[in-house]
């Protein structure tokens, strides 16, 4: 297969959270989920504008009772971002949770009585609310199990299809869909296959992934080998802990990519025997400072002057350093002597006056 490219990729049918379109040719979208008490409204609403600074375009919330479904509202009237009401086992507090206002639901079918679905499907036609069908290789439905011997790509689909078409034969089809497993392999089959027979907006993501560098890994194939082959409308990062941290390896997926140009492309290298300065702490400074910026651009981290400058021609910006100081440059041409401890403010400096440019261009 060849490089993807946008014109290229699966097309699906396009649905709406609030005015965010998923599917349909729209970017791919970037979503988070809270790890806070929703009862506790203050601290939900806290992350989700950290996780909205951030760069989270969709956030989903855990409504487990009836108290957690109260709080949607206030959460809901103090955010930015479309919200969703992530339910298990009772209709009932989805069917509160879109009459709340919620942009989309996401039920998992294999957890929920069947006979109750219509009511929550009236609920969400009535207010225009997307359902998201949430299959998980934790909790599918105990005959396909028994079928498929085990939660397998053909097990995941088989269930995904059996509730779309139940919201089918609803007339329903404001519909998103994933199929996660904490299987890497197992998980781009699944998705492989269903986007053979659906074009729904499908939303993927590796469930269960794990602390940091475990999940960054595992999202990163998962995630990357289908946006590569043109699948997948919006993605999550599952990362153990703060979920700010899925945002940046979110976006790092979709920039490595070419799919989606959003924040800094920071480049270092490894280093070697050459390198005189401390690259990796400059490399945490320039990060941090950078975190969360929605502008594009490639900032290079060179640890020599030998070829820094001509092997990060392309960066729009960048350091290669020497002894206790470096040379600061532009597209490969050296602009100017730095010294070290001067670093950051300086290529801080030559970013701000590069954005401010495009914006004036």
């Amino acid at each position: 297969m060849g490089f993807m490219t946008e014109h290229c990729r699966r097309k699906t049918r396009p649905v709406f959270l609030g005015k965010l379109q998923i599917g349909g040719g729209a970017p791919v979208s970037v979503q988070s989920m809270t790890t806070t008490d929703t009862r506790d409204i203050g601290k939900t609403v806290t992350q989700i504008r950290r996780l909205e600074k951030a760069g989270c375009e969709i956030i989903r919330i855990a409504v487990p009772d009836e108290a957690a479904a109260a709080a949607v509202t206030k959460i809901k009237d103090n955010i930015h971002i479309p919200l969703i009401a992530d339910i298990h086992f009772q209709h009932r507090l989805a069917i509160v949770a879109i009459q709340a206002g919620v942009e989309g639901i996401r039920i998992n079918p294999g957890n929920m009585i069947k006979k109750n679905i219509p009511e929550v499907v009236k609920a969400a036609r009535e207010h225009g609310t997307v359902i998201r069908i949430g299959v998980n290789a934790g909790s599918l439905e105990k005959d396909l199990l028994e079928k498929h011997g085990g939660p397998d790509a053909d097990a995941l689909v088989e269930s995904a299809l059996r509730h779309i078409h139940l919201l089918e034969d609803l007339d329903f089809d404001k519909i998103k869909v994933s199929l996660k497993s904490s299987d890497v392999p197992v998980m781009i089959r699944a998705y492989q296959l269903l986007s053979e027979k659906v074009d729904y907006p499908l939303h993927l993501g590796v469930t269960e992934a794990g602390a940091l560098m475990r999940a960054t890994v595992k999202s990163s194939i998962g995630i990357g080998t289908l946006l590569y082959q043109g699948i997948g409308d919006t993605i999550r990062v599952s990362i153990t802990g703060d979920p700010v941290n899925e945002i940046p390896v979110a976006y790092g997926i979709l920039r490595a990519l070419k799919i989606r140009m959003v924040g800094p492309d920071i480049i270092s290298c490894p280093t070697c025997g050459r390198c005189e300065i401390n690259l990796l702490k400059l490399s945490r400074a320039v990060e941090k400072r950078l975190a969360g910026r929605k502008d594009y651009l490639k900032v290079a981290l060179m640890g020599c002057v030998v070829n820094g400058p001509g092997e990060a021609a392309e960066a729009d910006v960048g350091i290669a350093g020497g002894r206790g100081a470096g040379m600061l440059f532009r597209k490969g041409k050296i602009i100017r002597r730095v010294k070290e401890e001067d670093f950051v403010e300086a290529l801080l400096a030559e970013i701000e006056d590069i954005i401010e440019k495009k914006k004036e261009a």
